[in-house]
């Protein structure tokens, strides 16, 4: 079974074609389970990888599509949500929230309804990768598209 039959995956690129026929998914030969071992993969800047990472504030989630090499800045999310207990999602949260696990989370294609932040930060990029349900599975995207088909808010949230 190739990577691009498996659930997460197919659910990810359901989403892509829906909102546009030309967006694939594509499988790597290496894993991209770091914003690094992406880059090096694709062979492009570490900033132009799309880092997924779901925040929990208080009881609510929030996903923050953050460029690879920045991180996200709980301070700012703290400020912009006005409440104190912000912090990282549990590995169990992420996927009972996302339905992917840590490493191969889209930004689109999620099982629960989760509002997006997106780091204002992707924009210095023509063409940013996203994972797509799985570490060795990626989708390329420019960044007015990826905020479109997120219905993200720009937001600038990394340090």
């Amino acid at each position: 079974m190739t990577l691009l039959n498996k659930e997460p995956v197919k659910r990810a690129e359901k989403c892509l074609k829906e909102f546009d026929e030309k967006l694939s998914v594509v499988e790597l030969e290496n894993s991209a389970k770091t914003a690094l071992d992406a880059a090096n993969s694709l062979n492009c800047e570490v900033g132009a990888i799309v880092k997924s990472l779901l925040i929990k504030i208080e009881n609510d989630f929030l996903l923050c599509l953050v460029s690879g090499d920045k991180k996200c800045s709980l301070n700012k999310l703290k400020k912009i949500s006005e409440k104190k207990n912000v912090r990282m999602a549990s590995a169990d949260e992420v996927k009972s929230q996302t339905g992917y696990t840590i490493g191969g989370v889209s930004p689109v294609g999620h099982i629960n309804n989760i509002p997006i932040f997106v780091d204002n930060s992707l924009s210095r990029f023509k063409d940013i990768f996203a994972a797509a349900g799985h570490p060795n599975v990626i989708f390329k995207i420019n960044y007015e598209k990826l905020i479109q088909i997120t219905k993200g808010d720009v937001k600038d949230i990394t340090e």
